[in-house]
Formats: structure tokens, sequence, C-alpha cells
């Protein structure tokens, strides 16, 4: 029960530092999710286990909260993000550490991937007129 709250005063913590928009609330789905995969995937597997159920905690939390045009780059990068913080917490400060590592990957990874997806889509839009009214030649 610590590590859990651990892991979500932390995505707390994070999701402030996110960018405008909906990146916050991407940031809290994809470390709140890759925290509790983490802890669901380390009772079932281990450090293995942890590791894999935050990727796919991160990859439900990012696309759970992204908006629908941004909903598989959440994902990814909110799964790789606390797959990745995952293994690097192991590595640096065992269970708890792989509890943080997933939040705070998560979130940074759910939050970037969001950010991202946002600008190529803006980015796609900028210097083409749209013709909505098409007109009909008249013979």
């Amino acid at each position: 029960m610590r590590t859990l709250l651990t892991a979500l005063l932390m995505s707390a913590a994070v999701s402030p530092l996110a960018f405008a928009g909906d990146n916050g609330s991407v940031a809290v789905g994809s470390g709140v999710g890759g925290a509790l995969g983490n802890v669901i995937g380390s009772q079932v597997g281990g450090s293995t286990g942890a590791t894999i159920g935050s990727g796919v905690g991160g990859a439900v939390g990012g696309a759970a909260t992204a908006r629908d045009g941004n909903k598989t780059e959440a994902a990814l990068g909110g799964g790789l993000g606390a797959a990745g913080g995952s293994a690097i917490g192991n590595s640096l400060g065992g269970s708890t550490g792989s509890l943080i590592g997933a939040g705070v990957g998560g979130a940074a990874g759910g939050a970037l991937a969001n950010d991202i997806a946002d600008d190529n889509r803006h980015d796609d839009n900028r210097g083409h007129k749209k013709n909505k009214h098409k007109k009909h030649k008249h013979h």
C-alpha cells in the first residue's frame, strides 16, 4: 500500500510539469497506469512482470486519457516511458525505484508523445487552404 501511495504522489507531482492542453491529463493517466501496472505485474511475475505490467498500464492510461487523434501516440509514449522508467528504476532502487520510475516515465512519455502528436497535426494543417464548398461547373 505504501508503494502504491508513493506512485500516486509522484504522478500527481509530475502532472503540473506537463505542457498545456490535455497533456496534463495524459501525463496523469500514463503515470498512474504505469504505476498500477507495475504493482500488479510485480505481484504476478517479479521484476520482469513489473516492467511488462508498467508498459501495458502506461499505454492503457495514455490511450484512455488522450484526445481521439492522439490515442496511438499517447499509448506508445506512455507505455514505452513507463516500461523504461520501471527497468531503470529497478536497477537503481529496487522495487520502489521501479514503481517510481514507472510513474514518472509513463507521465513524461505520455505527455511528450501527446504534445508531438498535437504539433504534427497542426503542422499538417498549416498552409493548406481547405475548400469545403465545391463550386458546380455550368456547361
